[in-house]
């Protein structure tokens, strides 16, 4: 949050936010507002809690349950471009806009191997298991800070999302 706070005030006039009606799936540790989707606070909400429990109950966990399984699949998805590109673990402290087309151009190089199918052995593992997370990938990140965002409007929008969720199940 420290990360997305600093970058949305020292670069906001070129912060790539969502555009409008659009918006960023977010963990726990982000606000819930305008473009940022977090989950509620509160209640249930690691794939592995519902693996290993009754199945989702109530609007709020089943919406949970529905952003922690998308979040999962994004999590998989940088953590094996982070396995892949070495590189993009720790990127070295060049300016910005160099750190950009490092990112920019491990994503060219692996949207290339993907559409030419071109045997890629990281992904090959991640899309012929559903549960494969790299998680060293990850071991070096602190904890999200928790941030309470009862009052955020984007919560009306999150609440529509979990009653539609609700009333298919």
């Amino acid at each position: 949050m420290r990360v997305f706070n600093d970058s949305t005030t020292t670069y906001s006039a070129v912060f790539p936010h969502p555009p409008q009606g659009k918006y960023y799936l977010v963990d726990s540790g982000y606000v819930n507002q305008q473009g940022y989707l977090a989950p509620y606070k509160g209640s249930k909400y690691h794939l592995q809690d519902f693996r290993d429990g009754p199945e989702p109950e109530g609007k709020e966990e089943i919406f949970n349950y529905a952003h922690s399984s998308l979040r999962n699949v994004i999590e998989r998805s940088f953590g094996v471009l982070k396995m892949k590109w070495r590189i993009l673990q720790k990127i070295p402290p060049y300016a910005p806009h160099k750190q950009s087309r490092i990112i920019v151009a491990c994503m060219a190089l692996h949207n290339f191997m993907r559409t030419s199918g071109i045997a890629d052995k990281h992904f090959h593992r991640c899309d012929s298991n559903e549960n494969y997370v790299p998680r060293q990938a990850y071991e070096d990140q602190p904890p999200p800070e928790v941030v309470d965002d009862a009052a955020n409007p984007m919560g009306t929008f999150r609440d529509s999302l979990a009653y539609a969720l609700a009333s298919r199940s």
